[in-house]
């Protein structure tokens, strides 16, 4: 038994994923990402907060991103992973489509959205953090190169919100090791964008 899901964020570095997932890249219509999602690690208001990625629906936007297959027994990995999240199923197998072509995604293909209560912009005591979205840009760059980098900007809202420079000392838990040109390069795209950041 297989579960397969459509990855728009840090799901798309499969540096991240299982050691039995396997991904294949396209592009999901009628969806948009935004930095619209509080998370706290462990829950606690006492804990510094921080704003991931979710996705909302939208017939104007497509995202790229990659459909993964892994075995079932991972689901509850993969549902702790995205806590405070949903699974959405309804139209996602028919919205994708294989970069460049390929076999459809099947049937009960879903993806992460998050909660309606965690849903509030970026700001001073929920920034963005600085090592995810290099994890993150650095899955795309994998994939698509210097252009699904700017791609995945383009296609995501909210870059508003603060981020924190966090590379030094990282608070994602999957942050990886990165090559330096490629960092420089993200922070260029970024600061085109007026991304303003927080120093810890």
């Amino acid at each position: 038994m297989q579960i397969t899901y459509f990855g728009y964020g840090s799901l798309v570095n499969t540096r991240t994923l299982g050691p039995q997932a396997s991904a294949v890249a396209g592009t999901l219509d009628g969806w948009r990402r935004e930095w619209r999602a509080w998370w706290r690690a462990d829950g606690s208001a006492e804990r510094p907060g921080n704003c991931t990625l979710t996705a909302r629906r939208d017939p104007q936007s497509a995202i790229q991103g990659v459909m993964v297959s892994e075995p079932a027994e991972r689901l509850a990995v993969l549902d702790a992973r995205e806590k405070r999240y949903v699974r959405v199923t309804d139209g996602i197998a028919d919205a994708f489509r294989c970069d460049p072509r390929g076999k459809p995604a099947p049937e009960g293909a879903f993806l992460y959205e998050a909660d309606a209560e965690i849903r509030h912009w970026g700001d001073d005591d929920h920034p963005i953090l600085q090592s995810y979205v290099d994890c993150v840009m650095a899955g795309f760059h994998a994939f698509w190169g210097d252009e699904g980098v700017r791609r995945f900007i383009a296609t995501t809202d909210g870059w508003h919100a603060p981020m924190l420079a966090d590379r030094t000392v990282p608070r994602y838990p999957r942050a990886l090791e990165i090559d330096a040109d490629l960092l420089a390069f993200f922070d260029a795209l970024l600061a085109e964008q007026g991304v303003h950041y927080i120093r810890p």
